[in-house]
Parts: structure tokens; C-alpha cells; sequence
């Protein structure tokens, strides 16, 4: 049982998140990019001059996106056995797992990590004005922890007082609120903080999408090679 959990978790994080580091470098590191110019003062926006908005980035760096690559393929491997654990949690209540059910897993774990937390706080770049960093965090893994707890009440209660528990534990983050800075400053425009939060949220939905069906089939293909070895 531990093999096939850990095998399936292993497999699944490292090809997700491969996926989802270069996803990241060709869509949200140039965004990114682009945004420490503002930061360290080297572009200014809302002057008296003309800005462009297409400025000459930094190329390809091994060192820097290969570190890049590597730390996302581990941040999904610690993904992909949180999301292992609790499907192997939901079938033995019963559930089946595959590929094609580990996508809805995918876009649950989605919605906790990610979502969620960004409809109040969210996908940040450098520059922006922000609330000390302790607060945040203590709020977003309140928000993950809260919205976790929700999705799997939904899912599995079968009373409508926790269903509607789900739904307290879903809003209560978002009618407290997030920490805020005590004013809006920074060097950043605008256009560039919405397009990393959109860029930011989009490549999480692929990659989860990706980690749930590549859990759910290496779930079930270690499954199916245990009962086949049982059975010679």
C-alpha cells in the first residue's frame, strides 16, 4: 500500500510539475520579469514620458530556470501526496479513482491551493503594496485548510447541516478578509499585476488538472499491477 502510494505520488508530481515549470517560464517568469524593471526602478510608469510596454527581457539562464523548473516539480510532488493521500482516503469509503476522475480531484485541489484563497488575496508581483507577510500566510492556510475541509463535506456528507457547514467554511475567509496593506503604493502598473494574477491562476488550473489525472492513472495502473501480481 505504501509503494503504491508513494510510486503514484512520485510519478505524478514530478511529470505535473515539469509540465507546469515550463508553463510558468514561457507565460508567468516573463510577466514577472517585466515587473522587477518597475520595482528596481529601471522602467516608471504614469510619468511624464512614454513607457513601452514590450521592453527587452532576460533570455533564457540555466542556473535560474533550471532551479526554477526543479523547485516546481517538488512543490507538485508535495502536491500530488496530499492529493494522493486523501484519494486513497475517498476509495476506501468507496470511490473509484482513474485518470479520468483524478481530473475532477485536480480541479477540487485547484480550487483549495489556489482559488480560493486568490478571490480575496491575490497572485501578488514584486512591488506591489502588501500586508506583513506573517498575517497573509496565517490567512491563506486558513482559507486552504477551510475550503479543503468545505470541498470534502460536499463531496461526502450526507447531511445538509454539514453541507451547509461547507458553505460557512468556504465564505468565513472572505467575509473576515485578508490582511491589507495600510495603503496602496508601489511601482507597478496595473495591467501587468492583472495579467500575472490571470497567467498565475491559469497555468495552477492546467497543472492541477495535469496532477489529478496523472495521480488517478497512477493509481489505478499500480493497482491493477498488484492484483495482477497477486493473482500469479
Amino acid at each position: 500500500m505504501f509503494s503504491k502510494f508513494l510510486t503514484s505520488a512520485l510519478f505524478a508530481g514530478a511529470v505535473a510539475g515539469l509540465i507546469a515549470g515550463l508553463l510558468q517560464l514561457v507565460f508567468v517568469q516573463p510577466v514577472l520579469l517585466h515587473a522587477e524593471l518597475y520595482e528596481s526602478g529601471e522602467l516608471l510608469h504614469f510619468g511624464g514620458d512614454l513607457v513601452t510596454a514590450h521592453p527587452i527581457l532576460p533570455g533564457f539562464d540555466a542556473v535560474r530556470d533550471g532551479l526554477s523548473l526543479i523547485f516546481t516539480m517538488l512543490t507538485y510532488t508535495g502536491y500530488a501526496l496530499i492529493l494522493v493521500a486523501v484519494m486513497s482516503v475517498a476509495e476506501g469509503r468507496g470511490a473509484r479513482i482513474d485518470g479520468r476522475i483524478g481530473m475532477m480531484w485536480g480541479i477540487a485541489g485547484f480550487v483549495t491551493f489556489h482559488l480560493a484563497p486568490a478571490f480575496t488575496l491575490a497572485p501578488e508581483v514584486p512591488g506591489v503594496a502588501a500586508a506583513e507577510i506573517s498575517a497573509r500566510q496565517i490567512w491563506w492556510f486558513s482559507t486552504v485548510a477551510a475550503a479543503g475541509v468545505a470541498l470534502w463535506l460536499i463531496t461526502f456528507a450526507h447531511s445538509w447541516a454539514l453541507r451547509g457547514l461547507a458553505v460557512v467554511l468556504l465564505a468565513a475567509p472572505h467575509l473576515i478578509g485578508a490582511p491589507e496593506p495600510d495603503s496602496f503604493t508601489g511601482s507597478v502598473p496595473p495591467e501587468i499585476a492583472a495579467l500575472f494574477a490571470a497567467r498565475a491562476l491559469g497555468v495552477g488550473l492546467a497543472a492541477w488538472v495535469l496532477l489529478g489525472a496523472f495521480a488517478g492513472y497512477f493509481w489505478r495502473r499500480e493497482a491493477a499491477q498488484g492484483t495482477a501480481s497477486v493473482g500469479a
